[in-house]
Formats: C-alpha cells, sequence, structure tokens
C-alpha cells in the first residue's frame, strides 16, 4: 500500500502551494486568502521511485467549537487519522502563534510521526528565527519554501525513510501467472461492497470487521473460484465507531485510492436506484489514471423501474463516457443475481489487462492501419511509423517507432488504439500507446 502523508497546518501557511509542489500539479487552488481550502484533497506523488499519496487539509483551529471551521478541524483530524506521516506547516515570516501551539499538542496526542515543516524560508535556512519553532515539541524544523521547491526533497526524504518499498516490479512488468488476482471493490458508501463479496464468500464474513481500528489496514480475503486465486480488497468495512469525530465518517477515500492502486481489477459499484454520483466520476477517473482493468457493477437493479433504468443509462453514458471500454453488469448483490457474469467480466478484464501482444502481430496490425487511413500531414513532413511492440502489461502498452511521430493527433492515436483493441478483443482496461521518433544523426551537427 502507499503511503500516506498529511499536510496540517493553521490557514494561509502555504499547505495547498506545497501540496502542488509535491504532487506536481496546480490541482490544489492557491491565494493570498486565509481559509481556502476547506475538503480534504488528495493527491498522487512520487520521489523517484517510491510512490506516495499526499492529503491537502484546510486550516486547522483545534478549539473552535461550530460552523465551517469546526467541520474543516474535523476533516483535518480525519486525514491526521488516515496518514502515515503528518507534515506540520508553519509560516517563518509570521512566527509561531497559539493556534501554533494549540495543533502542536493536538499532534503530539496521537502517536504518529509528525515532521515539522517551516514554509516561507526562502533564503533564510539558517536564521536565527528558526530557533523559536523548537518550543512546538514538534522536532527540529525543516525550513523550505514551497513556492520556490527550496527543501522540498529533503522533507520528503525524511517522511519516507522509515517505509520499506521494497523491490517492487515497475509497472508494464510481465505478472507472475501463479499470483492471485488482485480484486478491489471500490464505491461510495452503502452501495453494496460488503454485501457483494459477503454474497462471493457463501457468509457474513465482513461483519466482524466492523469495529474500531480497522482503518489503519484495507480488508483482504482469499478466494478461490473455478480454479482460479483472488485477494479481494474490501473498501467498505471500513468505518468506524469512532470516538475521536463527532460525525462517524463511513466512507476513507485514502483507502480507496490505495486499494485501487494495489489491485489489478477494480469493480466500481455504482447504485442503480440513485444513479451516478460526481464521488463515483472521481473514482473512476482514479482507476483510469492508475491504468487499473475496471467492471462497473450497477448494483440494486431490481429495485428500479423502467424510468430509472433510462435516466441511470444516460448518467452513465455522459458522466463515466471515458470508461467506454468498461463493460456494465447490472446485478443485485442481495439477492445475488448477475454475479455470474460479473466474474466473467472480471476474467475478461484482467486477461485484456495481462493480454501477450506478438511485434509481428502488431507491427501488421500498424502497417494495415496506415494503409486504410494514414496519418495527417504536417507541414513539410508526414509522420512515417514503421513498427510496434508490446511495452508493458496491466495496463497494455503499444510502443510505435517510426519518424515525426511528435505530430500524430489524439484523434489519429485513438483510431488506432480502436483497431488494436478489435483484434485482440481488449475489454475492461485502458490502453496506452507511446510514439518514439527515430533521431536524426544529422540534427547535432554544427552547420
Amino acid at each position: 500500500m502507499k503511503p500516506v502523508i498529511a499536510l496540517v497546518g493553521r490557514p494561509n501557511v502555504g499547505k495547498s502551494t506545497l501540496f502542488n509542489r509535491i504532487t506536481k500539479s496546480r490541482d490544489a487552488i492557491v491565494a493570498d486568502f486565509a481559509g481556502l481550502t476547506r475538503d480534504r484533497h488528495y493527491g498522487d506523488a512520487r520521489l523517484g521511485g517510491r510512490e506516495f499519496i499526499v492529503v491537502d487539509t484546510g486550516g486547522f483551529e483545534p478549539e473552535k467549537p461550530s460552523g465551517v471551521v469546526a467541520e474543516m478541524a474535523r476533516q483535518t483530524k480525519q486525514a491526521v487519522a488516515e496518514a502515515d506521516v503528518v507534515v506540520f506547516v508553519t509560516d517563518l515570516r509570521a512566527g509561531l502563534s497559539a493556534q501554533d501551539h494549540d495543533i502542536a499538542r493536538f499532534l503530539r496526542t496521537q502517536q504518529k510521526k509528525v515532521i515539522l515543516a517551516v514554509n516561507k524560508a526562502e533564503g533564510m535556512a539558517e536564521s536565527p528565527l528558526l530557533a523559536e519553532f523548537h518550543e512546538l515539541g514538534i522536532g527540529e524544523p525543516h525550513p523550505l519554501s514551497a513556492s520556490h521547491g527550496q527543501g522540498v526533497r529533503s522533507l520528503l526524504e525524511t517522511a519516507l525513510e522509515d517505509f520499506d518499498f521494497g523491490d517492487e516490479d515497475e509497472e508494464g512488468g510481465e505478472p507472475d501467472a501463479d499470483a492471485p488476482i488482485r480484486l478491489a471493490v471500490a464505491g461510495r458508501p452503502n452501495v453494496g461492497k460488503s454485501t457483494l463479496i459477503n454474497a462471493w464468500l457463501g457468509e457474513e464474513r465482513l461483519v466482524a470487521f466492523d469495529q474500531p481500528g480497522t482503518t489503519r489496514d484495507a480488508i483482504k480475503v482469499s478466494l478461490e473460484r473455478e480454479g482460479r486465486r483472488f485477494e479481494l480488497i474490501d473498501t467498505a468495512g471500513l468505518r468506524r465507531k469512532g470516538k475521536v469525530f463527532e460525525a462517524i465518517e463511513k466512507f476513507s477515500v485514502v483507502k480507496t485510492l490505495q486499494a485501487i492502486a494495489d489491485a489489478n481489477v477494480v469493480v466500481l459499484m455504482i447504485d442503480a436506484t440513485l444513479g451516478v454520483s460526481e464521488q463515483d466520476a472521481h473514482i473512476a477517473g482514479y482507476v483510469l489514471e492508475s491504468g487499473r482493468a475496471v467492471v462497473l457493477a450497477l448494483n440494486k437493479w431490481d429495485a428500479t423501474d423502467d424510468y430509472q433504468r433510462q435516466q441511470l443509462q444516460r448518467s452513465v453514458e455522459s458522466r463515466l463516457a471515458f470508461l467506454k471500454f468498461a463493460p456494465v453488469l447490472q446485478i443485485s448483490a442481495r439477492k445475488r443475481t448477475g454475479l455470474t457474469a460479473l466474474w466473467k467480466a472480471i476474467l475478461h478484464a484482467h486477461a485484456s489487462a495481462t493480454v501477450k501482444m506478438p511485434t509481428p502481430v502488431l507491427t501488421r496490425l500498424l502497417i494495415d492501419a496506415v494503409q486504410h487511413q494514414a496519418p495527417r500531414r504536417e507541414g513539410a513532413f508526414r509522420p512515417k511509423m514503421r513498427y510496434a511492440h508490446q511495452g508493458g502489461m496491466n495496463p497494455p502498452l503499444v510502443v510505435i517507432h517510426g519518424n515525426s511521430l511528435d505530430h500524430i493527433t489524439d484523434a489519429y492515436k485513438r483510431y488506432l488504439e480502436g483497431r488494436f483493441r478489435e483484434h485482440f478483443k481488449l475489454v475492461g482496461t485502458p490502453m496506452r500507446i507511446e510514439f518514439r521518433s527515430s533521431k536524426n544523426p544529422f540534427d547535432e551537427r554544427s552547420p
């Protein structure tokens, strides 16, 4: 599982700027305005070959009793509970405040690894102003500048030093034929994820896990079916009867992201009575970014009428248009209907994600596709594609070599993907195509 780093601190100390710097994105809104971030914000990040999840939080005011600020504090406490490492962000130029002391007092009670980051320290790494931050009792302050990137790498090195990332296989490597298929069941709360797994297992296996303390690890259950071994990863059993929070959060985004990243195939369950929600679309987008095979399961199908089914069909086509390759199954986990077809779709998706594509076949398909429809000329040059080979699995990666391939349009890339999908009968898996242009040996010669 990817480790989780939560960024915590009072308003306007630069947490969102640091989040954007770590994730190399602009996903978090940044402005010189206190309290801009209110909800938890999740992002994938990488340091060398080490991958982890970063959580951006709103300004933390643990002593405020009510209103929006209290809700922001609850969201931050949830992020701290989910995190493996907490980065406490402070502001060197503004100095320490009473609020910083309140946050430090709270973090000292959480039994988490906490790293003190002193932001806005550009050009002030040796400043005597850093000395006062020892008062917080959190440990050695790490000066950095989120806006300029100074000190961020050393901060992350410290945060990740205790994790064993092992010699994980590179993405696209050939999978072990004897390894179990890792199957994650994801979806919004109360959609029927645990009910589905219990139906597969033939017993009420997950009820026993609905207790405090299960939030540290995802629930994994082994299953053998028709000679194939599976490892089921449930994200629904992560409910907490928490004494920490006033409102019980029944759905952990972090656990879902980790389960998806760790899976070979994801079953995305959608409540047929409610349609496709924004949360469903976010999870689907993450599945696509992760390159995981996916099957859409419309649960509670038996509880819908014709009008609801038509509306659901439209919402799937519009909100999940980017998952056109995914099979859509109608099931009822409670009544155990449609589960046989669901298993077949899961196996087909896994087979598609790990299919072997011989180089001669790929090259012949490429040449046939070009003869049927050549790529558009760009200026004086027309892209010339010479041969193709498989660059990886799960998801399938096709590498195409040739000249002037930088000018291939997205539309033509989709056309080629369609030709490859049709021949290999790929269903339920995203596919990636990479173009590599040959270098002209005369380009580097001086005139």
